[in-house]
């Protein structure tokens, strides 16, 4: 029944018909184990009741108006996520994407303001940061931009966590303006920098003027075992992109900014007729209260470490695991050939994934994961993997 869609997506031939908790019920009552989340949003689970009740008592109420008006929940929302991540101002919009248009915007409006006529925005290699014209621009990827050709100019590319291609394009761009970087590499095939890459960011981008713009669209809300993943690095951006579990599956994205940034937009510079209704805020709000009641951020950090730990003891010299990283619940298990068969291998098993970057078996399992779920999901995927090595 899918000829009525554009044909975006090669779908699994599953529909869900329920969720709870890490747990997802297909229509024909089968149960699988969602080692994906929605792809990093559904960070509480499937049908957390602090979402639920959130949504059916904000929906009795009052779903839309419109940003020309005051929006209470909006503003609620915005105090809490400006506190927790140390920015001034935030916008809402509908999606990632939207999130890092806002940010390119954000920086091409402040450097044209500093008298920078044709300013460019340093992107890194392997990126992924969104599909609408700007944002695939900005993405390291010709598959996502082939097709779509002429692209939005204004993108300097370097390789991911090269500092010294950094310094190479100063040299020779003087129109560069920003930096848009993702402090971990979702779709590149979790790709983690160095320990220093943000701290040598932020020092460049102050020693240049440069505003360092972080893509927390996968890794933020808790995804790392951080609220955002540059606390990693100990470092503070000028701009922050979130979307993805900002309300646990409900659309919405904010791009977060501080000090000039932050000032950037005026009345008539920016705008989106749904972004940060009552309703989303609402939801989202809920997503911010439970991740703090229930200690969900400290639970990621455990369990991401303990199914860190197993994979690596347990994939340790098979043939064909090239290595297995992560940080938090933001697994890679990269092998040396493509493995994008394992998906339906285990989908049939059980299990919820996704292959990335051709190689590379991605696991974002939800927030909420308990211990047991994370045997489960380390036995299955465990056993799954070195069959489909020794098959292959």
């Amino acid at each position: 029944m899918t000829e009525p869609l554009m044909a975006t997506y090669k779908r699994l031939p599953v529909a869900f018909a329920r969720g709870e908790g890490v747990w997802l019920w297909d229509t024909e009552g089968r149960r699988y184990l969602d080692a994906l989340s929605g792809i990093a949003v559904c960070g509480l689970g499937h049908a957390h009741p602090a979402v639920r009740d959130a949504i059916c008592e904000q929906a009795g109420l009052l779903v839309h108006t419109s940003n020309l008006y005051r929006i209470t929940e909006q503003e609620r929302l915005g105090a809490m996520l400006t506190e927790m991540s140390g920015m001034d101002r935030v916008f809402f919009g509908n999606s990632g994407a939207e999130a890092n248009e806002a940010a390119i915007k954000i920086a091409r409006l402040h450097a044209h303001r500093r008298g920078v006529e044709n300013p460019a925005i340093l992107v890194a290699e392997n990126s992924f940061h969104g599909r609408t014209l700007a944002t695939l621009s900005a993405t390291g990827n010709r598959k996502v931009q082939a097709g779509f050709e002429p692209l939005v100019q204004g993108f300097v590319r370097v390789p991911y966590d090269d500092v010294e291609a950094i310094e190479t394009a100063a040299a020779n761009r003087p129109n560069i303006v920003a930096i848009l970087v993702e402090p971990i590499q979702g779709e590149g095939g979790i790709r983690i920098p160095a320990p220093d890459y943000g701290q040598r960011l932020r020092e460049l981008c102050d020693r240049h003027g440069w505003l360092l713009i972080c893509d927390e669209i996968q890794t933020g809300m808790g995804r790392t075992g951080r609220w955002f993943g540059h606390e990693h690095g100990g470092t503070l951006p000028d701009v922050v992109t979130l979307a993805k579990g900002l309300a646990n599956g409900v659309p919405i994205g904010a791009c977060l900014a501080r000090g000039a940034a932050a000032e950037v937009f005026g009345p008539g510079s920016h705008g989106s007729t749904f972004g940060g209704n009552p309703l989303v805020c609402r939801a989202a709000r809920a997503v911010l209260e439970t991740i703090v009641a229930e200690d969900l951020i400290a639970n990621a950090a455990e369990q991401g470490a303990y199914l860190l730990d197993g994979f690596r003891t347990a994939l340790n010299d098979v043939p064909g695991v090239v290595e297995v990283r992560g940080r938090g619940l933001m697994l890679g298990i990269e092998l040396d050939r493509p493995c994008a068969d394992l998906v339906g291998q285990a989908l049939e098993a059980g299990l919820l994934i996704n292959v990335t970057a051709e190689r590379v078996i991605r696991l974002l399992p939800p927030l909420i994961l308990a211990r047991s779920e994370a045997d489960h999901l380390l036995e299955g995927l465990t056993t799954l993997v070195k069959r489909w090595l020794s098959d292959a």
